[in-house]
């Protein structure tokens, strides 16, 4: 999600870092722009009527490219995303189940909602219940413009039958983060009257057990920092250590292992078949696939192995305020 206002100041340097990352990068305005380019929807500008242009955004979004993804992500053009994450994630999840995950918010909604900073995914099934079903339907979603948008998607995916996933790791450390990764990390700087502390739907953390090993998002990333995290993720590497001999992320490592082998260990026609479904999608996962799936024949018998995996030693590869009231409820992170 952008503006007019924001193309050059913003977008333009998302496209430049993790937007390249992404399968299809669309970038959604009230006013189209051919140089990015934008998309310009038919809805007025500003975050009062921030709902009424995500509603027009993922019609748009489903009438043009549902059939061309599994996974539709909504973000903000001051969000970092490591979409490599992201589709770690997603590989053993399935985008016909009606899911949706992003930074879970407990608040209004029986289930909670995903904060609409943090950025949320939507399965194939949840955007397709969302544009046939909800969005012109008033006893579904909510019409007009007016309301929060990350809550009011909530609140429309409830009625939808749509489930509110749990996307935090084996850890209980959060993937989906509403603010800079500074604020997160450093204990005793969020205020403890503070609203995000009432919202959050798990108890929140600070300090390193606040952010996952494998985080997807942070918001209210300024340009400049864009850059900075875009050079401390895909470039910087501490010389003699590999990712997979850090402890706490070699216990991910193992456990999302197991994931990943109970899908390619489902019954198929033929051996080949059994890990076809991995194997199509290693240019999509976006982490090493050609680690991950050595690893999983690895742990399966000799003659199950199948595929004889190139594993290439090369560390490149391991890869509210207070008493907020409902009517003026907003995703309000931003503090000095």
């Amino acid at each position: 999600m952008t503006n007019p206002n924001n193309v050059a100041t913003k977008a333009r340097h998302v496209k430049a870092t993790w937007g390249k990352r992404c399968n299809i990068l669309l970038f959604m305005s009230s006013r189209r722009n051919n140089e990015l380019p934008a998309i310009g929807l038919e809805v007025e500008e500003g975050r009062n009527n921030l709902w009424a242009k995500t509603k027009a955004a993922f019609k748009y979004v489903y009438a043009k490219h549902r059939d061309e993804a599994d996974w539709f992500m909504k973000a903000d053009d001051d969000t970092f995303t490591v979409v490599e994450n992201l589709r770690y994630f997603l590989v053993d999840k399935s985008p016909t189940d009606p899911v949706f995950f992003g930074r879970r918010f407990k608040p209004m909604v029986k289930q909670g909602f995903m904060s609409g900073g943090a950025g949320y995914v939507l399965s194939r099934e949840a955007l397709t219940r969302f544009v046939t079903k909800g969005v012109d339907n008033p006893e579904m979603c909510r019409m007009g413009g007016e309301g929060a948008e990350d809550l009011e998607m909530g609140r429309c995916l409830e009625r939808l039958g749509v489930k509110a996933g749990d996307s935090r790791d084996e850890l209980g450390r959060e993937r989906f983060h509403p603010f800079v990764p500074e604020h997160h990390l450093i204990p005793g700087i969020l205020p403890k009257e503070m609203w995000y502390w009432r919202y959050n739907y798990y108890p929140a953390k600070q300090g390193k057990d606040c952010c996952s090993d494998y985080a997807i998002t942070f918001h209210y990333v300024p340009p400049n920092m864009m850059y900075v995290l875009e050079y401390f993720v895909y470039h910087l590497r501490p010389y003699g250590i590999r990712i997979d001999e850090r402890n706490s992320t070699k216990s991910l490592w193992t456990a999302n292992i197991a994931s990943a082998e109970r899908k390619v260990n489902e019954p198929r026609s033929s051996e080949k078949d059994r890990v076809k479904p991995l194997a199509d999608r290693k240019q999509n996962i976006g982490m090493p696939a050609d680690t991950l799936l050595a690893a999983i024949n690895k742990n399966q018998k000799p003659e199950e192995r199948g595929l004889q995996e190139k594993i290439k030693n090369d560390e490149d590869n391991m890869v509210e305020q207070p008493d907020m009231k409902e009517n003026d409820f907003e995703d309000k992170s931003k503090f000095s």
